[in-house]
């Protein structure tokens, strides 16, 4: 079973990536941010809670985030997929520490983190084009700069998790879809 996670600031291609990378592989994509606006649009009490962090920009609290994916991956048990590849989580250390015991739970481990890398600016302007075209609430000037120093201030450190386990990989995330994408895909082949 292969596990793999993508990351990078928000607006740099996790989503358009994990895609590609899911029809190659066979992969299951976990979004938590998917599976959190579901919960929003059902207008469960979790989606409710979540909601209250999201519009301002601010992460989800950890333990609601892990347990999510707990169920998510309890799901997954009996799938005909050749793994997952986990897309928004972890967004912080102890998410990263709590993945790896989950996945230690279920006699797995996380193969590589795939660290996309993009420019602030590109990363801005491709957020402000996604808002206007998809819709999205939280893809505003304000915000996204909001999220990008949640990003750089508590994200960065799971890279540097990963980095000391050996399992990072970065990934020059500019240029077209097609040339990212060939750059991740050479990296999981000569890892896996």
């Amino acid at each position: 079973m292969i596990n793999l996670i993508i990351c990078g600031a928000p607006g740099c291609g996790k989503g358009t990536q994990s895609d590609l990378i899911v029809r190659k592989y066979n992969l299951t994509h976990i979004s938590t941010g998917d599976l959190l606006r579901k919960e929003i649009a059902a207008n469960t009490e979790l989606g409710k809670v979540a909601y209250q962090y999201i519009s301002k920009g601010q992460l989800v609290p950890d333990q609601m985030i892990i347990d999510i994916l707990a169920n998510k991956l309890n799901s997954l048990q009996n799938s005909n997929t050749n793994g997952i590849i986990l897309d928004g989580f972890p967004r912080t250390l102890a998410q990263a520490e709590a993945l790896e015991k989950l996945f230690s739970e279920r006699n797995t481990q996380t193969d590589i983190l795939l660290d996309l890398q993009v420019d602030e600016d590109e990363l801005i302007a491709r957020l402000l084009k996604r808002g206007k075209t998809s819709g999205r609430s939280d893809d505003n000037l304000e915000t996204i700069k909001k999220r990008l120093d949640v990003y750089y201030n508590q994200t960065k450190p799971v890279s540097d998790y990963y980095q000391s386990l050996g399992k990072y990989a970065g990934i020059y995330g500019m240029g077209t879809i097609d040339e990212i994408f060939g750059r991740i895909s050479n990296t999981i082949d000569a890892k896996l």
